[in-house]
C-alpha cells in the first residue's frame, strides 16, 4: 500500500527532540538505537514481543508489522504514528514494554546506550532498574 510507512535505516538528530518529532521519527530513532546495541534480528524480536505485551492497552499496535525482506528488516507502523508530534499513545505503550524487556536483557547498559541518542534521552531515563 502506498500509505504504509516503511523504513530500513535512518537517523534522528537534535537536542531533546522527542516532543517535536513525529511518532514515525521517534520509532525510527528507537529502532536504530536498539539495532546498534542488539542487532536487527534481536531488535525485531524485542519490538514484536513488546508490541504483543502492549496490545491489550493499544489495539492499533496490531498494525505494527516487522518483516525480513532480502536480508533486511522492514517495518510498517500504525497510522497514528504519522499523525502526531511527539509519541502517540500506542508508541508510549510500546516503549513502556520495551523499557522493561530491555532492562531485563541488558541491565543499565541499554539505558546508557539509548540515552546517548538525543530523541531518546527522556525515554531512556525512565528505564527501570534491573
Amino acid at each position: 500500500m502506498s500509505d504504509d510507512v516503511r523504513w530500513k535505516r535512518g537517523g534522528v538528530s537534535g537536542r531533546d527532540a522527542s516532543a517535536t518529532l513525529s511518532g514515525v521519527a521517534l520509532f525510527q530513532a528507537l529502532w536504530n538505537a536498539l539495532a546498534e546495541l542488539l542487532g536487527t534480528a534481536a531488535t525485531a524480536v524485542l519490538v514484536e514481543r513488546a508490541a504483543r505485551r502492549a496490545l491489550s492497552r493499544s489495539q492499533e499496535l496490531a498494525d505494527l508489522a516487522i518483516e525480513r525482506v532480502d536480508g533486511n528488516y522492514e517495518y510498517m507502523l500504525p497510522r497514528s504514528f504519522e499523525l502526531t508530534k511527539g509519541p502517540p499513545a500506542a508508541l508510549r505503550d510500546l516503549a513502556a514494554e520495551l523499557r522493561v524487556l530491555l532492562a531485563e536483557m541488558t541491565g543499565d547498559v541499554g539505558a546508557r546506550h539509548l540515552g546517548q541518542h538525543p530523541a531518546l534521552r527522556t525515554w531512556a531515563a525512565g528505564m527501570p532498574a534491573p
